[in-house]
């Protein structure tokens, strides 16, 4: 694997693979990598994720989407663990570029652009201006590698809303594939801030993936969404979580979802655990596959929508 830190070498190493007729694939980080990430980079090289003859993966700390109060300056970086991975996985290119070469006129003065609806709910109350960030940066990012797909996580699903606004309004030639989440024993999402977590915190930590298993239930049931949503919360509290919303939406838009309404909606969770944010979700889907996989993860799973 090749590491490069500038545009221009960038460029310069996609331009040669394009005139050899490659397929780009990209798969945009923030480093500190795990087995999801690594995920992202076998799912770009395969016939689902578009076939990609060549991968570049990008790890930068984007300043621009996080708030002062959140966590830019103790992100953890482990540059030298991240580039054994990546090369292990088959990435092909890391740009690594500094802040400097992200932002040339510096943060303040940097071009930056917004993508509404689907930015203002949700992530984008709790935490004001990160989108615009996000969607400033893999802005820059696309226009550096003009991949021909790129791939991201579905953990983060309002995030992969706002890009794949992005690239519609923008009218960019590329093809973007939502990977399924990667979650550790106990169905926690894998992030790489569950590294905050104490063992302790990391165990209670897969609740949330409980809770959401019982609000698809809940769902499916015919039990009003508000009640859901109200006993999703109750679960997460009563498990010494502070919660900033667990709700039932419209997955298309991230709107409420109309009375009645059974068919393309999504449960989205974030809380805080201790000093930690966590954030998942799971689409709401009748088949029980999801609660059979869930289980052979060895997590007993009643259903707290009966027990509260």
């Amino acid at each position: 694997m090749d590491i490069v830190t500038t545009a221009a070498e960038l460029r310069a190493r996609v331009a040669a693979w394009r005139r050899d007729g490659a397929r780009v694939g990209f798969v945009p980080t923030m480093g500190n990598l795990h087995n999801g990430h690594f995920s992202l980079i076998t799912l770009c090289r395969s016939a689902m994720g578009g076939r990609a003859d060549r991968v570049v993966a990008s790890i930068f700390v984007n300043p621009t989407q996080f708030g002062p109060n959140e966590d830019y300056a103790r992100y953890p970086r482990t540059p030298a663990q991240d580039q054994a991975g990546l090369a292990a996985h088959g990435c092909d290119l890391l740009f690594a570029p500094a802040v400097e070469e992200m932002y040339p006129f510096g943060i303040g003065q940097s071009v930056r652009v917004e993508v509404p609806i689907v930015s203002v709910p949700l992530e984008g109350e709790h935490r004001p201006g990160h989108f615009v960030g996000v969607a400033s940066v893999v802005t820059k990012l696309f226009n550096l590698v003009q991949p021909d797909v790129a791939v991201f996580g579905r953990k983060d699903y309002q995030q992969l809303l706002v890009v794949e606004r992005l690239l519609r309004d923008l009218r960019l030639p590329i093809e973007i594939v939502g990977a399924p989440i990667v979650r550790e024993a106990n169905g926690l999402a894998m992030s790489s801030r569950n590294q905050y977590l104490s063992p302790a915190e990391r165990e209670r930590a897969g609740l949330i993936h409980v809770a959401l298993l019982a609000m698809q239930d809940g769902v499916n049931a015919g039990t009003p969404f508000a009640d859901v949503e109200r006993i999703a919360v109750a679960m997460l509290e009563k498990a010494r979580f502070v919660t900033d919303y667990a709700v039932v939406r419209s997955a298309q838009t991230l709107l409420e979802p109309e009375p009645g309404q059974r068919c393309g909606l999504i449960a989205l969770i974030a809380a805080k655990l201790g000093g930690t944010r966590l954030i998942d979700n799971l689409p709401i889907d009748e088949n029980a596959a999801v609660r059979r996989l869930f289980e052979t993860n060895h997590v007993s799973f009643a259903n707290p929508l009966t027990n509260l």
